[in-house]
């Protein structure tokens, strides 16, 4: 994958130590999940992040807005639940900037550099509750698979999109 991606609107890039702080406050907005750590916890949790990224060639990223700056969340590939051969799209935004279609446009443009990398699919796995994420996989043309029930009784739905014809082979 590549180490930065552009959109008309955004600017993405690998996660580091220097995300710590917003991602903190993004962290702090979660009803559930784990409990935010110190600054430098979180600094070098994310620095394992972007070595991990360096080394598996894939990874979360910082989503900017273009015109600022200002970060407003994250978008990647993760292993996940999947795994390194058919890695799943995670994305998470601040409050503050949900429903501008910045999700969907991060993960849009994350999923068309996965397939440009050779990957034939990209799954995501997302939790019955969470409406909002079925609506931005589900105009990326995501389509469900199957229903699973672990993470403490929770429910998730596994999501796939497989690359368009042709794109995810490479030329001889």
């Amino acid at each position: 994958m590549p180490s930065a991606l552009e959109t008309p609107r955004l600017r993405l890039r690998p996660r580091d130590g220097r995300d710590a702080e917003w991602n903190l406050a993004l962290l702090a907005e979660h009803p559930l999940g784990r409990p935010p750590g110190s600054l430098e916890d979180e600094r070098e949790r994310l620095d394992a992040q972007r070595r991990d990224f360096d080394e598996r060639g894939f990874g979360l990223y910082t989503v900017e807005l273009a015109e600022t700056g200002e970060a407003v969340g994250y978008c990647g590939l993760v292993v996940g639940r999947a795994s390194a051969a058919q890695p799943e799209i995670a994305y998470e935004l601040l409050r503050a900037h949900v429903g501008h279609g910045y999700a969907t446009e991060a993960a849009a443009v994350v999923a068309d550099a996965a397939y440009d990398a050779g990957l034939p699919v990209v799954w995501a796995t997302v939790a019955t509750w969470n409406a909002p994420s079925f609506g931005v996989l589900g105009k990326l043309g995501f389509t469900a698979t199957r229903r699973v029930g672990f993470d403490g009784g929770s429910v998730f739905v596994w999501l796939r999109r497989r690359a368009p014809r042709r794109r995810h082979r490479t030329s001889p």
